[in-house]
């Protein structure tokens, strides 16, 4: 059993970083259609990992999240995030600079969340067209999210079940109105300019502090109810 939660550990990290790449390169490829190609020019626009890699964001925060309770770490209590490089974005290079950042800003958590429907929808034609295929798909997605079940889960849907939680997190977690968080930029266009000054204070080891006591929590909040969602569509198919 242990050997297959560290497996299970094993994919959900490299689905993260896979993830994480999709959601910055989402930012960078609405920000070159709006007509600011600095993330362009800079190769940014792609899902290859070493562009968009920060090493703590992307490798020791995750690290330490999925393989921290091998070692006896539980300190970020089941928060299953992370974040990559911002991508460069300059506003004066958009014809409505209001409007267009925050579009380039929404593109990342909508990037995730198109991952989570098309993880679905595999999930949904294996339960049709597998033999016992519904049955296959609850089993794995069960044993998926609660590592230790007796369960052997179907590969594909493991990954499929994974991928879903990582980008269904990072969805919710980006959308979080805290510095330097994607929801931040949102509503910082929202701001008269006095109260901008003082959210950006937020930033920082604030904002990172935040993040992992503040947001965690919310987080585990929203993705119950994510996640019964999806499970009723998969009991229903």
């Amino acid at each position: 059993m242990q050997s297959a939660a560290f497996l299970i550990a094993v994919f959900e990290f490299v689905l993260l970083i896979f993830s994480l790449s999709f959601h910055e390169c989402a930012h960078a490829w609405t920000a070159s259609l709006l007509g600011d190609q600095t993330a362009r020019l800079q190769g940014r626009i792609t899902l290859n990992p070493m562009y968009h890699v920060d090493p703590v964001g992307t490798l020791l925060f995750p690290a330490l999240m999925i393989f921290g309770p091998f070692l006896g770490i539980g300190m970020f209590g089941g928060m299953l995030v992370g974040w990559a490089k911002p991508t460069p974005v300059i506003t004066r290079n958009f014809r409505k600079i209001v409007r267009d950042e925050n579009l380039v800003t929404l593109a990342g958590p909508v990037s995730n969340l198109l991952l989570v429907l098309l993880a679905l929808a595999v999930l949904v034609v294996m339960g049709f067209a597998m033999p016992n295929g519904q049955t296959v798909v609850m089993s794995s997605f069960i044993a998926a999210l609660r590592p230790g079940s007796p369960v052997t889960p179907n590969p594909l849907a493991l990954l499929c079940t994974l991928a879903i939680l990582i980008n269904l997190s990072l969805f919710f977690f980006n959308l979080l109105p805290i510095p330097p968080l994607d929801g931040s930029h949102v509503v910082r266009n929202l701001l008269p300019y006095n109260a901008v000054q003082v959210y950006d204070r937020l930033g920082g080891w604030v904002g990172y502090l935040l993040m992992i006591f503040v947001g965690g929590f919310i987080l585990r909040l929203l993705l119950g109810p994510a996640l019964g969602i999806v499970y009723f569509v998969l009991s229903h198919v």
